[in-house]
């Protein structure tokens, strides 16, 4: 009888140590930790971003209402504060090729029209496998320089 009495109470101190109760707290602090503090859209952790992993058509395409020209500007000026390296540019038809963590990208400048032109970040292997943060770190500056004043920098004579 003793014996049965020690197994029932190791038993329910098992479980009961095994099983605690979750917060509310504790569970809008995971959905607080997982969303954007600027936009309130949920992001990607720092793991996921700077991993490797197959990244999706979709995300490598973003339209801006802006034109064309304003959005050229703000990409090649996002592929400059990323310190990635130029490998090419082509302002006419819109197109910067880039190196970003070993691998070549393809970064096209698409006008919709007078008001709205779309962005397309896409490997220029066709390999879909790289870290989305690239993409996903260009497109936020320039959603976040979007409104700053473009300057023209005067020639050094």
């Amino acid at each position: 009888m003793e014996r049965v009495k020690k197994y029932l109470i190791t038993a329910l101190i098992l479980l009961t140590a095994g099983i605690y109760p979750v917060s509310a707290e504790v569970i809008q602090g995971e959905a607080i930790e997982n969303t954007s503090i600027t936009s309130g859209e949920p992001s990607a952790s720092l793991s996921t971003l700077v991993t490797p992993q197959n990244v999706s058509f979709e995300m490598c395409t973003k339209t801006f209402a802006m034109n064309s020209d304003r959005l050229f500007y703000l990409t090649l000026a996002a592929v400059n504060a990323n310190r990635f390296e130029i490998k090419e540019i082509q302002s006419k038809t819109g197109y910067i090729l880039f190196t970003a963590v070993g691998k070549e990208f393809l970064a096209s400048v698409i006008s919709i029209d007078k008001y709205r032109s779309m962005l397309k970040i896409t490997p220029a292997n066709n390999n879909y496998f790289f870290a989305p943060g690239i993409v996903l770190n260009m497109y936020k500056y320039v959603e976040v320089n979007a409104n700053e004043h473009l300057q023209n920098i005067p020639k050094g004579g």
